[in-house]
C-alpha cells in the first residue's frame, strides 16, 4: 500500500520523540544548536530596528510548538464560526502547507485544488461553505494585505499556524494588545521535551502564549477555566459527526449503523493527519473497531492506494477527503469532526478583541 505521496520525514513523528533515550540524547547537541539559532533570531526581531507596526485588525494565531498537527484546522473552523456568531467578520490566512510553490497569495474556495493551495485551507472553505475569505501564502503579511484589500469588511484575521512566523508582527494580549497567540496542545504534550531534531518541539515547551487550547483530552471537565504555564487554558471537546459517502455526500450513515453493518476485519480506517491515533481512538470509542492505516501528515492519495485495501468499508477524515476528489470508490466514508467552543473561551476572546486599536495611538 505504498501508492501515496508523503511530503516529508518530519510529518511522521519518530517514536524516539516521545521519550528520552539513546537516539534523542545522541541528537541533543543538534537541538542545542537549533535552539541557539532560534534565540538569536528572536533577539533580532525583538530589537525591531525597522519599527514595524502591527496589523490594522486583530490577529488570532492558532498554532503549536510541536511539529506535526495537533488539531488546529477544526479549531480555526470553529473559531471563525464562533466569531461570526459574536458579530465579528473574520478572514483566514494560511501558509498552504503541502501546496506547490506560491509566487503570489491565492484566494481559496471550496473547489480549489489542494495541490495548489494546500489541503487544510480547502477543508476550511468546504466546511464553512465559502463563508469567510481565505488566502494562502508562506509570507503571511502578503496574504493579509490582499485579504484586507479585497475584503475591507474583515475586522479580525485568524492565522492557521504562524507562531514561529517572525515577520508577522503582533502586540499580544498578554502584553496589553489585542492580538492573540493560542497554543494547541493534544494528549501527546511536548513528547520528550527536546527541540528538533532530538525531539518534536519547534521551540521550548515553556514558550509564552496568551492561552493554551487543550484538545483530545478524555474525562476533563468542560467550561472550566484552567491554567497552563501561568496562562489561561481552555478544554475543547470534540465529537465525530455523521459519516457521509465520498462519492455521494448526501448519502449518510451513522457510526452505529456502520459498526452493525460490517465486521471489524472488513473495515479499515485511514488517516494522514498529524496524530492519526486520535482519529482511530475516537472511532473505537464510537464502536468502530477497524483495522488502521496511519500515514504522514499531508500525504496524498491515489486510486491504486485504496484499491489495494482489502475492506468493505473505508473510513477517512474530512482533511483527507479533500485530496480524494478524483477517487471513485463507493467503499469510502468520510467522518467529520466537530469542536465545542466553551462560553468562557468566547467571553475571553470578546474582552480582548474589543480593546482599542493600538495603531490609533502614538506609543
Amino acid at each position: 500500500m505504498s501508492s501515496h505521496k508523503s511530503p516529508s520525514f518530519f510529518n511522521q513523528a519518530p517514536q524516539f520523540w516521545e521519550r528520552r533515550g539513546p537516539v534523542s540524547l545522541l541528537l541533543w547537541p543538534l537541538s542545542w544548536i537549533y535552539g541557539l539559532i532560534n534565540r538569536g533570531l528572536n533577539l533580532i526581531e525583538d530589537l525591531d530596528l525597522r519599527k514595524r507596526k502591527t496589523q490594522a485588525v486583530p490577529i488570532i494565531i492558532v498554532g503549536n510548538i510541536r511539529v506535526g498537527g495537533t488539531g488546529k484546522t477544526p479549531i480555526v473552523i470553529g473559531l471563525a464560526e464562533q466569531l461570526a456568531r459574536m458579530g465579528w467578520r473574520p478572514g483566514i490566512i494560511s501558509r498552504g502547507y503541502g501546496a506547490n510553490t506560491l509566487s503570489t497569495p491565492l484566494q481559496v474556495k471550496s473547489d480549489s485544488n489542494p495541490l495548489e493551495v494546500g489541503d487544510e485551507p480547502v477543508l476550511i472553505a468546504k466546511r464553512t461553505h465559502n463563508q469567510f475569505p481565505i488566502w494562502v501564502h508562506p509570507k503571511r503579511v502578503h496574504s493579509i494585505a490582499l485579504l484586507l484589500k479585497n475584503n475591507p469588511e474583515v475586522n479580525v484575521i485568524i492565522s492557521d499556524d504562524g507562531l514561529q512566523h517572525r515577520k508577522l508582527v503582533r502586540w499580544p494580549a498578554r502584553e496589553g494588545g489585542r492580538d492573540i497567540e493560542l497554543v494547541v496542545r493534544d494528549p501527546r504534550g511536548e513528547g520528550n521535551g527536546f527541540l528538533l531534531p532530538a525531539g518534536p518541539l519547534r521551540e521550548a515547551g515553556t514558550r509564552d502564549r496568551d492561552a493554551t487550547l487543550m484538545t483530545g483530552l478524555k474525562n476533563n471537565p468542560s467550561h472550566v477555566d484552567e491554567y497552563f504555564l501561568g496562562r489561561r487554558a481552555f478544554t475543547l471537546n470534540s465529537q465525530l459527526g455523521t459519516p457521509y459517502q465520498l462519492v455521494n455526500p448526501s448519502n449518510t450513515q451513522s457510526l452505529a449503523a456502520i459498526a452493525d453493518a460490517y465486521l471489524p476485519n472488513k473495515m479499515t480506517a485511514v488517516a494522514a493527519i498529524g496524530n492519526p491515533q486520535r482519529f482511530f481512538g475516537d472511532l473505537l470509542a464510537s464502536g468502530i473497531a477497524a483495522k488502521t492505516i496511519g500515514l504522514p501528515d499531508h500525504s496524498t492519495f491515489t486510486p491504486e492506494f485504496f484499491s489495494a485495501i482489502n475492506a468493505e468499508c473505508i473510513l477517512i477524515t474530512e482533511k483527507d477527503a479533500v485530496k480524494c476528489a478524483l477517487i471513485n470508490d463507493e467503499r469510502i466514508w468520510v467522518v467529520p469532526m466537530h469542536l465545542e467552543m466553551p462560553n468562557t473561551f468566547a467571553d475571553w476572546l470578546q474582552s480582548i478583541l474589543q480593546r482599542p486599536n493600538p495603531n490609533q495611538y502614538t506609543l
